[in-house]
């Protein structure tokens, strides 16, 4: 957060004055407020916000709704709104905080719960959630009544959608005043990103609520509060080791583009064809999401091909395509150890098998290429032939979807390539510029280079636009 402009000052000031006006009755003499409820349900509050300060756990607690709220939504449902307001404070003052400067991000994140909790607290109460979950008003304490499913879901559902409107509402005030941003971006797509996981935390909240007035009491609630903190924990360890997943892919492609630099960009199209052809396929999502990675990673192993190779101005001696033509197997062994990647590990190796035997680096034929193999192969013949190289301009895509048939039976494998057209047809290929466009300030092609430096074939058979370059089976990107 920047210096906080006067605006955002005098903002932040109004909702705290607002917080203070909500909680402040619930002090007052003679307010009803039953305590014993109220401090148990505070001190939970803090303690799941407390251990979200711990490293092992912070996206456990944070995951989603960016707090750990069944808690809050079960004081909402059993509290009065001044009461529910009072309970969301102390665990907003201990929570945890990434971003400088804390203590203003603290009080501020205290003042909007407390608003957001009054807000639906009252709704709740306008709706008379309180009855409808079995008990006296207030939550003073256990009831043998039983609560009124499932009329007691209509005001825990308004009151849900009560605090996901307020907490949008100030969420876009603080970016529009301290961020500087404009009212429309600031406030687009809050409130869609946020009524899911409010919705599932709060009806843990609401069936903490239940317990809570159940002749059980409030230990029973805690039965639900720990299986939906052990889920959220597991939730964050999948999304913090996919995330680790992202970032190893993404240093690896990195590492690609600084080494070559006429083929940045051409990873990410060939994966993003990989999927196309994947799900005209019909493969199951995890088969589509490791061809993406597969796509992404199919020329890894230049990282072993010397840059001078790579870089070269003029042919190639035979010698030096041979040393470019052992990137798949270099890929390969960079890959081996990743587990995650899967099949994808072997269309690293064999994305340049031809279905006619004559590819490398096995001369694998027909059905022993891998199937993953088959479909990196005809993305990236096709992103090759429709992206600008230094020895040439880009084809227009029906011409390079004419070679791929011209080619398919000998090359390719026919069913992947008429799974791309089916896909283009149905999708088309929105190719954005990328550095590999290598332009000047006036936005004007380079000429070609003396020789191929990236790829001889492109991926396929015989590509017409490379004129006075030795045609070599299959060396591409």
């Amino acid at each position: 957060m920047r210096a906080l402009s006067v605006a955002a000052r005098a903002y932040i000031l109004c909702v705290l004055l607002a917080a203070a006006c909500c909680t402040l009755p619930a002090l007052w003499p003679g307010a009803g407020v039953p305590w014993r409820t109220a401090a148990l349900l505070a001190a939970l509050c803090a303690g799941c916000e407390l251990l979200g300060r711990r490293p092992f756990l912070v996206s456990a607690v944070r995951v989603g709704a960016g707090s750990f709220f069944p808690v809050l939504f079960a004081a909402v449902l059993l509290l009065p709104p001044p009461a529910a307001a009072l309970v969301a404070v102390p665990g907003a003052l201990v929570g945890h905080v990434e971003q400088r400067p804390r203590a203003v991000r603290r009080v501020w994140r205290a003042a909007q719960l407390a608003l957001a909790a009054w807000c639906a607290a009252h709704i709740c109460a306008h709706l008379d959630g309180g009855a409808a979950l079995g008990g006296g008003a207030g939550g003073l304490g256990p009831s043998q009544a039983v609560p009124d499913f499932p009329y007691v879901l209509l005001p825990a559902g308004a009151a849900v959608l009560g605090f996901c409107l307020v907490l949008t509402a100030l969420d876009g005030g603080i970016l529009a005043t301290a961020e500087r941003l404009p009212a429309r971006t600031a406030w687009r797509g809050l409130l869609l990103r946020s009524v899911p996981p409010h919705c599932v935390q709060g009806l843990a909240g609401l069936m903490t609520a239940v317990l809570w007035r159940s002749p059980y009491g409030p230990l029973a609630a805690l039965f639900v509060l720990l299986p939906m903190y052990i889920s959220c924990w597991v939730f964050a360890q999948y999304h913090r080791e996919r995330a680790a997943h992202q970032a190893t892919i993404r240093a690896l492609v990195q590492a690609v583009d600084l080494k070559d630099q006429y083929t940045r960009g051409h990873s990410e199209r060939v994966g993003r064809a990989s999927v196309m052809i994947a799900r005209e396929l019909g493969m199951e999502e995890d088969r589509v999401e490791g061809l993406r990675f597969a796509g992404i990673l199919h020329d890894v192993g230049k990282l072993g091909v010397p840059t001078r190779l790579l870089r070269k101005d003029g042919p190639l001696t035979p010698e030096e395509r041979r040393v470019i033509e052992l990137h798949p197997e270099y890929g390969h062994e960079m890959v081996r150890g990743i587990g995650f990647l899967g099949e994808a590990r072997a269309a690293i190796l064999h994305h340049h098998e031809r279905l006619d035997g004559s590819g490398y680096p096995y001369g694998l034929a027909g059905g022993q290429i891998p199937e993953f193999a088959r479909v990196v192969a005809v993305a990236d013949a096709f992103d090759a032939m429709t992206s600008t190289r230094s020895y040439r301009r880009a084809r227009p895509v029906a011409t390079a979807v004419r070679e791929l048939e011209r080619c398919a039976g000998t090359q390719f494998d026919p069913r992947m390539v008429q799974a791309l057209t089916r896909a283009l047809a149905r999708h088309g290929w929105h190719v954005r510029v990328t550095s590999d466009e290598q332009t000047d300030p006036r936005g004007n092609v380079p000429p070609p280079r003396g020789g191929d430096t990236s790829g001889a074939g492109e991926g396929s058979a015989a590509p017409a636009g490379a004129v006075g370059r030795p045609q070599a089976p299959g060396r591409s990107e």
